[in-house]
């Protein structure tokens, strides 16, 4: 960065960026990686609006002295209990008014089953997510979403280099210095005051 940012300075650095022999570039996704990645974000945004929503009830009976535990079912089965007896710590308005977010739930529950048998569809039918999702702990959601943002994995030299491009780093098993100074507080002024 020579400068201030602008237009013209971030097409110069291009064109310089691509000047250089060990300049690696992005590949262009295909359409089909560019409909995988829209259904994705559609598909993280409805999990979300889901997951407020039930923050939303579970505060909105706890302000009426209903504890409701974490978890989805044991939502799911306190407002069925509340929808079938009459609560004298429900009035009917806010009994009115958690229906109606119930069943916005239950729309947000179908649309996301929704997007999931898509995932699964398209995991079946890409060769690299099937084999992904065979893997222990991917399932073919991460397999779709991996296949997507890697594109050709040939692209990276070796292994490491894609680890590295996910950001996934090796467990530290040296007996090096700790940048945390709390842990050695005798070596403030050694190794600690460098940093």
């Amino acid at each position: 960065m020579k400068a201030n940012k602008s237009d013209d300075r971030d097409a110069e650095a291009i064109a310089e960026a691509a000047t250089r022999p060990t300049m690696r570039f992005v590949a262009v996704k295909s359409e089909k990686q560019s409909n995988i990645r829209a259904l994705r974000r559609a598909h993280s945004r409805l999990v979300a609006e889901r997951t407020a929503l039930s923050n939303h009830l579970r505060a909105l009976l706890l302000e009426r002295g209903i504890f409701v535990p974490q978890g989805r079912r044991k939502l799911e089965d306190a407002l069925t209990v509340f929808a079938d007896e009459e609560d004298p710590q429900l009035s009917p308005r806010t009994r009115v008014l958690v229906e109606d977010l119930r069943a916005e739930w239950r729309g947000l529950d179908e649309w996301t089953a929704a997007f999931d048998a898509d995932f699964v569809r398209m995991a079946r039918e890409d060769e690299a997510a099937r084999r992904l999702s065979t893997i222990p702990g991917i399932g073919v959601i991460n397999a779709t979403a991996l296949t997507v943002a890697v594109g050709n994995a040939r692209s990276f030299g070796r292994g490491r280099d894609l680890a590295a491009w996910l950001r996934l780093t090796p467990r530290q098993a040296t007996t090096g210095a700790s940048r945390d100074c709390s842990a050695y507080p005798n070596a403030a002024i050694g190794i600690c005051g460098r940093i």
